[in-house]
């Protein structure tokens, strides 16, 4: 049977982003806000998050024209955006077959929490932080935003796809930290708890990469095996502290 897989497939959270940042201020400073104007799809990286994409895309062109990504997709939030366009720069442009951004590779929702702070979300809405408690995050959906589960469903359609246009290619995606779990919980075959688990065990650093290959000893017609989670390529030193921050820029993790 003809192999319905990309041959290879990389997963990638963006760099850190400006919003990581205020966010990290606005919970270490106990405030119920996050301070950020921009709308969630246009904040951008920071300078450590450019530092970290650089770093990344060498990684990546340093595997060759042999075995870097014949297909990118990315999220169009503007860091992710910003993280894909740096590895492309440093891809064989002639051997890609596909660029694309997927509007279906965004960030999780927040809805009416958005830009809130843990501390926020409970003073402002402390019913919906009793009822995220008690629920739990993988089935809470806040008013107006999206449950893990919402995002696993759109993300289904994205395998659809990727099976159906992409077969034996290498493919790189570029999105975000609860995308990158749910893609696991669904090339894993995970259920609530383990990748509830994997989510407690550590945030998803920033340009941190999780690679499967195709190996079609596995079941009846072949699968997507996992190699590694969140490598990350190390960065040039400058003097820099190297840190890697939390996705959910622009609300509180969820």
């Amino acid at each position: 049977m003809e192999q319905k897989w990309p041959q290879q497939l990389w997963l990638v959270r963006h760099g850190q982003s400006a919003g990581n940042v205020a966010r990290d201020a606005a919970e270490a400073s106990k405030q119920f806000l996050i301070d950020i104007a921009d709308r969630d799809v246009d904040v951008p990286l920071s300078e450590l998050g450019q530092r970290q994409a650089a770093a990344m895309s060498e990684w990546f062109h340093a595997l060759g024209p042999a075995g870097q990504p014949t297909v990118v997709l990315h999220s169009p939030y503007v860091r992710a955006r910003a993280t894909a366009k740096a590895v492309l720069d440093r891809l064989d442009r002639d051997g890609l077959t596909a660029i694309a951004a997927d509007e279906r590779l965004r960030e999780k929702e927040f809805g009416i929490l958005d830009r809130l702070t843990p501390l926020g979300i409970h003073d402002k809405y402390p019913e919906l932080a009793e009822q995220r408690a008690h629920v739990g995050k993988f089935y809470f959906r806040p008013p107006g935003g999206e449950s893990w589960c919402d995002v696993i469903l759109r993300l289904r359609s994205v395998i659809d796809t990727i099976t159906r246009e992409y077969r034996g290619e290498r493919v790189l995606i570029v999105a975000h930290q609860v995308i990158v779990n749910c893609f696991r919980y669904l090339l894993e075959r995970l259920d609530e708890d383990a990748i509830l688990a994997i989510d407690r065990a550590g945030d998803v650093p920033n340009c941190g990469i999780t690679e499967y290959r195709f190996d079609p000893t596995v079941g009846k017609h072949g699968k997507l095996m996992l190699v590694q989670a969140n490598f990350v390529a190390p960065l040039e030193q400058t003097g820099t502290p190297v840190t890697h921050e939390k996705d959910q820029p622009a609300a509180a993790k969820s």
